[in-house]
């Protein structure tokens, strides 16, 4: 047999032990034996035709044929409950959200270690890195495993510390350690998988081939390690792993060029990686994860009012439109709609049906979990917010402290907002936005002192980004200097003259002066435009004085109006 046939059979023989077809089977068989024994021992009693034991073997054979059909096409779960179809939608919807916040500590747990770069060209760095990220994507697809995601491994990229220390600051139980040697268009990858309890290693291989054999490569490495663990994969799931994303590795070598510069999201970082995916598209226009990264580019721009939301906007929305037409069934594409239609369309219903579809297909997806949490605060739902955040930070355990933060500085938890945007600022301490959380915390507590510092510092470790200083404009007029926050005023209305500024940071300062018109004169027209972060202004604490202001409530009301009845 074939490698590939075998592998069909291998996925066959796996959907048909998950689906419980074996087990029913062998039910049936029981049962039906007992039966025919019993009319072979009452039959000559009952008088009954000869052909009856012929009848019942037709009968049972029959049976047979639709008990094992109907548990196929019924998909008996673990538990006995059978999912067909037809399912009612109410209750698909609550299956899907019980199954998003669902505990997880049972799972097995892994982290992929960076694979060191072995290659005599040390450029070859962002290759190295591409591996790591593709092969916990592949791994995060298992709904069986819990995968720490790559923000939270990359800080370990040197091995400062054991494997067994590493995988318990990240809560993992097992790692992948590995290294790649990229020399021409050969590529030699090393990867084992290493209980770090035991110490024991749980499977290893050493893979020569050419490169255009790396998506077999990252497929192979997933489906070991799901075994090494004894994690069952549907079909679905396997096919979805062997997927390549690309055919072309020009196309596939720019992607990982834009991927190690969007991470940083800063306006310099995330516009050289739009670039680098036009180019990976120029090269393979089909490449569905090119266009789902820009998308969540431009998001993350026009967001965060670093370029206008009407140049933003429909560069995202074509990029998703894009990559959910190539692949139905990618996970960063869901995910990247779902935050589109939360930021600019106020689709809420459309949003959240995005992100779950996203984590149906990527379980591990901690960026998934944190835009679903974020748009759960922007609607004032605090506890689902948190109980996403927290489990995108289980996932990614070293990043998302600051989105916590700011969840619980919504709720006005002002302590243990502090403690978690502390925690944040130590372990990033050039983190500015972590740095802007901790002081709105502090300041919500009254320690002016101690949160104009911080908001200082987050100025300082972004002088080119305007939002920090708006909101260190703010906070000096609130705490009494406005001879300062007139100064930064008349700064951000020279840089709008030079350039973009978003009116929504504008807004920042005309409420710290008490310019409650002039503020939401520029809130009206940040809404009108999409521009910066106004569908999250209900439960913002920087707008908090403008809460009871009948035009604020009538802009609340336009963004989300069940929360103005």
């Amino acid at each position: 047999m074939s490698k590939v046939g075998f592998g069909r059979f291998e996925s066959l023989l796996s959907e048909l032990k998950r689906r419980r077809v074996f087990r029913v089977a062998a039910a049936y068989v029981v049962i039906a034996f007992a039966a025919l024994q019993a009319v072979d021992v009452v039959g000559p009693a009952l008088r009954l035709p000869e052909y009856t034991m012929t009848l019942f073997v037709i009968l049972a054979f029959i049976g047979f044929i639709a008990a094992v059909g109907l548990a196929w096409a019924f998909d008996v779960v673990p538990g006995g409950s059978p999912v067909t179809a037809e399912q009612d939608e109410a209750t698909r919807v609550s299956a899907a959200r019980a199954h998003v916040l669902a505990p997880a500590s049972d799972m097995p747990c892994v982290a992929v270690m960076p694979f060191l770069n072995l290659s005599p060209d040390a450029e070859n760095e962002y290759f190295a890195d591409g591996m790591t990220e593709d092969v916990i994507a592949s791994l995060s697809k298992i709904r069986a495993l819990r995968v720490i995601s790559r923000g939270s491994v990359m800080p370990f990229k040197e091995r400062g510390q054991s494997l067994e220390r590493i995988a318990a600051t990240l809560g993992a139980t097992t790692v992948v350690d590995g290294s790649v040697r990229r020399a021409g268009d050969r590529v030699r990858i090393v990867a084992k998988l290493i209980d770090t309890t035991t110490d024991r290693h749980l499977w290893a291989e050493t893979y020569d081939r050419r490169l255009t054999d790396i998506f077999a490569i990252q497929s192979d490495v997933a489906f070991h390690i799901a075994a090494a663990l004894r994690a069952e994969l549907s079909l679905d799931e396997q096919a979805r792993i062997r997927q390549e994303p690309t055919g072309s590795m020009e196309a596939y070598d720019l992607y990982r060029k834009g991927r190690s510069l969007l991470i940083h999201f800063t306006p310099d970082s995330m516009e050289r990686a739009i670039d680098f995916f036009e180019r990976a598209l120029a090269a393979d226009p089909s490449y569905a994860l090119a266009h789902a990264s820009i998308a969540i580019a431009y998001a993350e721009l026009g967001e965060g009012g670093m370029m206008p939301a009407d140049v933003a906007r429909p560069r995202a929305a074509a990029a998703v439109a894009s990559a959910l037409r190539l692949d139905p069934a990618l996970s960063e594409a869901h995910a990247a709609a779902g935050y589109i239609m939360s930021v600019w369309e106020f689709d809420w219903v459309g949003a959240e049906a995005a992100f779950r579809r996203a984590l149906e297909l990527s379980p591990s997806n901690a960026d998934a979990y944190d835009l679903y949490g974020r748009m759960c605060r922007s609607l004032g739902r605090f506890d689902e917010a948190l109980e996403l955040i927290r489990r995108a930070q289980e996932l990614d355990p070293l990043a998302h402290r600051t989105d916590v933060a700011n969840a619980l500085l919504r709720a006005g938890r002002y302590e243990e907002a502090v403690l978690e945007a502390g925690r944040a600022v130590e372990f990033q301490p050039g983190d500015a936005r972590a740095h802007a959380t901790l002081a709105w915390a502090y300041l919500k507590q009254g320690k002016a002192e101690e949160g104009l510092a911080e908001l200082e510092r987050a100025v300082a470790l972004t002088p080119h980004h305007v939002q920090w200083l708006a909101q260190l404009g703010q906070a000096r007029a609130m705490t009494g200097d406005e001879a300062a926050a007139r100064a930064i005023l008349r700064q951000l209305e020279q840089r709008a003259a030079a350039g973009f500024v978003s009116p929504y940071h504008l807004a920042y300062v005309h409420t710290g002066l008490g310019e409650h018109e002039r503020a939401l004169d520029l809130l009206e027209r940040a809404l009108d435009e999409g521009s910066g972060s106004v569908h999250g202004i209900s439960g913002s604490v920087l707008f908090a004085p403008l809460r009871e202001h009948p035009r604020f409530k009538a802009l609340v009301a336009r963004i989300n109006p069940a929360a103005a009845t």
